[in-house]
């Protein structure tokens, strides 16, 4: 099969080879899907450019979590139903070698669940990572129904799916966004309103949106830089759910001021979530994409060769939506 790997850290012009590799046979539990598409996220880009430096230990690296295709083969235990099945795939990469930047993974049955037929396979690709993480800070701490969301980065990949699945359940969602079409894109699929957070004091231009109620909820892109902020305008007892702190990468939190506010901060990461709360978030994403309720923005759709560019494009830091590689 064609694939993508790396047997040593750096560039992804310098370190990412494209050839060919032998096709994997599915192991007990596991289906072989034949890749239609794969998404590229930060992590996966992290991982190339050295981030877990025991990674190579165990030789080259597929990279990639998340993708999408058809059932071709099962391994021992899994119904031959399954042949033929449209799925996506999800934490192809995690605590193993082999991803998704490849024509074929074998992978265990239950990271490869049916990806409906109203749903195309670059959409397939932007489950794992971006709804899931979504879905698991909006609703890890209860029920938001009712309750006032703020959705930091709300026009980015995890933020513009936080904004569907807390407007869905009937929480009102504030977003901040940089720009007018990223805010614009955040109205669009929920949002009542939006602050610009490179301004100074966006916080509290969130409680005047707010006609000065405070914010239950936070779903948070950039922790450490927007810590301050925050604390301007969540209420006692609010839950801050981060995914991501790259600007400021070991923070200093402010003990006093947020014991004295109650505040729990909840760190998100796909691969560490309760196997019932992954169980849920894919059934709930099975049931908004069967109804065509979850919309996608895909900011770049590239050719298999150019997965070194969609490595860049992510480096880069200014794409608003998911990445995606054709296969």
């Amino acid at each position: 099969m064609k694939a993508v790997w790396f047997e040593r850290f750096g560039a992804a012009a310098e370190v990412l080879e494209i050839g060919d590799w032998p096709t994997p046979e599915p192991g007990p539990g596991e289906v072989l899907v034949a890749l239609q598409t794969t998404g590229v996220n930060p992590s996966d880009v992290k991982k190339r450019a050295g981030a877990f430096p025991n990674l190579l230990d165990d030789g080259p690296v597929i990279p990639h979590s998340d993708g999408a295709g058809i059932i071709t083969e099962v391994g021992p235990g899994v119904p031959v139903s399954r042949v033929g099945e449209r799925v996506f795939v999800y934490q192809a990469q995690y605590a193993r070698q082999l991803g998704t930047a490849a024509e074929c993974v074998a992978i265990d049955t239950a990271r490869a669940p049916l990806l409906p037929e109203n749903t195309a396979f670059e959409a397939g690709a932007c489950i794992g990572i971006p709804i899931m993480t979504a879905h698991r800070c909006v609703f890890a701490d209860g029920p938001v129904a009712d309750q006032w969301i703020l959705v930091t980065g709300g026009a980015g990949r995890v933020g513009h799916y936080a904004i569907q699945w807390a407007h869905r359940a009937g929480a009102r969602v504030i977003a901040t966004a940089s720009n007018e079409a990223d805010a614009a894109a955040c109205r669009e699929v929920g949002a009542e309103a939006v602050v610009n957070h490179r301004e100074a004091e966006w916080g509290k231009a969130v409680l005047d949106l707010t006609g000065g109620q405070r914010i239950d909820r936070v779903i948070d892109v950039e922790f450490g830089a927007n810590l301050p902020e925050l604390l301007h305008c969540v209420r006692i007892g609010a839950t801050i759910a981060t995914y991501s702190s790259t600007v400021v990468p070991e923070p200093a939190l402010p003990f006093r001021t947020m014991m004295f506010m109650d505040l729990t901060v909840r760190m998100v990461i796909v691969y560490a979530m309760p196997e019932e709360a992954k169980a849920q978030a894919v059934a709930d994403t099975q049931a908004a994409l069967t109804e065509g309720a979850l919309q996608h923005r895909i900011a770049e759709t590239l050719s298999f060769e150019q997965m070194a560019k969609a490595h860049e494009v992510i480096e880069e830091g200014s794409v608003r939506g998911c990445v995606v590689v054709t296969i």
